[in-house]
């Protein structure tokens, strides 16, 4: 689904992260365990020697090998000092640190201006970095595409797709255009149209679920029907069915976090594969089955309107087909 991103920071700049991620890479300290140490556990005494890193990013240090103790490679982060012993830290940067740079990781373009360009996001693929996922994503895509994106706030990312879920994305490249399009997708100016593939058959061929969305209370990584969460609506039309599934053209109307898995799986027709909300695998999917297939918006600079339509990828163009029979 669609999920305008929250305000960010501006990113920094690419390559002098870059360059400032080198030379911590090559970075040493050294100290001996005096009696201020003596006794300390080992990654305690690092977050003395090192401050500005968390302890947990210390304790990965020193399973990853990166600590020494008396020349010799310390791997126990409870391992207590004893007097006189030389600590080696190699300093290496997080993750984080080192999420903001450009990869030159192929794009599907359908559209390219100097303002903006319109994507086909394949699926598997992270729009934004985030714990599990600090690279190979499409910002870092975007900021080795044109030098501009390392000038705006997250390269330009106007909105996000489930990382699972394919199709079309309408990305910035100026700061003018993401100032308006992030102001169109806010007033609801941009359409948007998703093929899903969903367990079951609804009983009506056409219908709207309006119901509010917000995080689950009982699961951090699920989102779910929630009186006090933000107005999402969705209508949905059956386009066919078979094989125990149904076919449905989905129009957002809003963009909340996984807003179509989380209607559809509200009336008991969760996405195919989509195992997060109750799906399983089916007419051959191993993810999720959605498809961004349609996004129409008036350009943000020109002022024309602009209309894309993507057809559904090889995985579930195949399950499409087995569905009809």
């Amino acid at each position: 689904m669609v999920d305008p991103l929250p305000d960010l920071p501006e990113l920094p700049d690419a390559a002098n992260e870059e360059d400032a991620a080198e030379e911590q890479e090559h970075e040493w300290r050294e100290r001996e365990v005096d009696a201020s140490l003596r006794g300390l556990r080992l990654d305690k005494a690092l977050v003395l020697m090192a401050g500005e890193f968390s302890r947990s990013h210390l304790q990965g240090l020193i399973e990853r090998g990166h600590v020494q103790l008396d020349g010799q490679v310390a791997r126990t982060a409870a391992r207590a000092l004893r007097l006189g012993q030389r600590i080696r830290l190699e300093l290496v940067p997080t993750a984080e640190s080192r999420a903001f740079r450009a990869e030159a990781l192929p794009l599907s373009i359908a559209f390219e201006d100097e303002h903006l360009l319109v994507l086909d996001k394949p699926a598997g693929m992270v729009v934004h970095p985030a714990a599990g996922n600090w690279s190979g994503t499409l910002l870092n895509a975007l900021l080795a595409h044109h030098a501009g994106a390392a000038r705006l706030p997250r390269a330009g990312i106007v909105h996000r797709l489930d990382k699972d879920t394919s199709g079309l994305m309408v990305v910035a490249k100026s700061l003018p255009a993401m100032t308006a399009l992030v102001r169109a997708i806010a007033a609801r100016e941009v359409s948007r149209q998703y093929l899903a593939l969903a367990h079951g058959v609804p009983r009506e061929a056409a219908f709207t679920v309006d119901a509010a969305i917000g995080r689950d209370p009982r699961s951090r990584v699920r989102m779910a029907l929630v009186a006090s969460g933000k107005p999402a609506r969705t209508d949905f039309e059956l386009l066919a069915a078979g094989q125990g599934a149904s076919a449905l053209r989905c129009t957002l109307h809003s963009g909340r976090t996984h807003q179509i898995r989380v209607h559809l799986a509200s009336r008991g027709h969760p996405l195919l594969a989509d195992a997060l909300y109750g799906g399983a695998p089916a007419l051959g999917l191993q993810r999720q089955a959605l498809h961004a297939h349609r996004l129409r918006f008036t350009h943000p600079v020109l002022g024309h309107e602009l209309a894309f339509e993507q057809p559904p990828p090889a995985d579930l163009a195949a399950a499409l087909q087995v569905l009809q029979g």
